[in-house]
């Protein structure tokens, strides 16, 4: 890599570490003045976080990041050492936030509705930005990511499933009026977060017309540790033949692949399809760490 590559390589970094911290501050902000004021909780280990601070008294940026910690193991595991170290940065971002707005201005009291709407969306913000950028804000992600790939149940579905004892630990604290506000603004932070992302739930096929197949193709399987297929196609005006890569990926690796994509042929041809359900094949993502 010579130095002008190397030094783009190190900005994007600084950059996708900027961005992450950026989303970790503000879902503290959305957590510190809108839902927590209001005995509405998040979902996830942070919604957990919150329980157990309100419970037994403890700092809630100390328990997110105690909690986080199998999390970001599992993570770097299963995804990749640099979506465990950007998920560590946010997270470490996240925990020093809340701490620091813990006594922040309420900028909505009462009324219900406006709380769960404006907490959700200020979250979802925050947490879209982070995951947009290669890492995560809350550990259940993860686990639903490494739970998908030995059951035969999509990674957001799973999320939706985990939440359910989630938010029934929260009614222990905050009441089932409480844990009801919770669920519904979780959900509209999803929603954002999938506005942010471009489709962030579930999975993505990437199909790619390179000049540089194999080695595309073994930089993908070596980094992400997915297989892909490579097809002949042929343009209909030219009738020039070319190699086609198609690949599925999970959420969480998306940034990945398009770093993956930019380093190897920036002049490559891509399509990004939504994928609902992937079932049978090979599917299943081998360990790389």
């Amino acid at each position: 890599m010579n130095k002008p590559q190397q030094k783009t390589t190190i900005l994007r970094v600084l950059f996708r570490g900027a961005m992450v911290m950026i989303g970790a501050i503000i879902a503290a902000y959305g957590l510190e003045s809108v839902l927590i004021p209001n005995k509405v909780s998040d979902g996830g280990v942070t919604g957990l976080s919150i329980v157990g601070s309100q419970l037994f008294g403890f700092p809630l940026g100390i328990l997110i990041a105690i909690l986080n910690i199998p999390f970001v193991f599992l993570g770097y595991k299963q995804i990749g050492k640099s979506f465990a170290l950007y998920s560590v940065l946010g997270i470490a971002t996240l925990a020093v936030s809340t701490s620091m707005m813990h006594h922040v201005p309420t900028i909505i009291q009462g009324d219900t509705l406006l709380v769960t709407v404006v907490g959700g969306i200020i979250l979802g913000l925050g947490m879209g930005i982070a995951l947009r950028n290669g890492g995560a804000l809350d550990g259940i992600d993860m686990l639903a990511v490494l739970i998908s790939r030995r059951m035969p149940f999509g990674t957001s579905d799973l999320i939706l499933f985990l939440n359910v004892f989630v938010f029934a630990i929260v009614s222990i604290v905050f009441g089932l009026q409480g844990a009801f506000l919770s669920a519904i603004a979780y959900y509209i932070a999803t929603k954002v977060i999938s506005i942010v992302e471009e489709g962030l739930s579930g999975s993505k096929m990437y199909k790619i017309i390179t000049s540089e197949p194999e080695e595309m193709v073994e930089t993908i399987r070596d980094r992400l540790g997915r297989s892909s297929t490579i097809s002949i196609v042929q343009g209909a005006y030219s009738s020039e033949q070319f190699k086609e890569i198609t690949c599925i990926i999970n959420r969480l690796e998306d940034s990945k692949m398009k770093e993956i994509i930019l380093e190897i042929d920036p002049k490559s041809f891509v399509t990004v399809y939504e994928v609902a359900e992937v079932r049978g094949g090979n599917f299943g993502k081998r360990n790389i760490h």
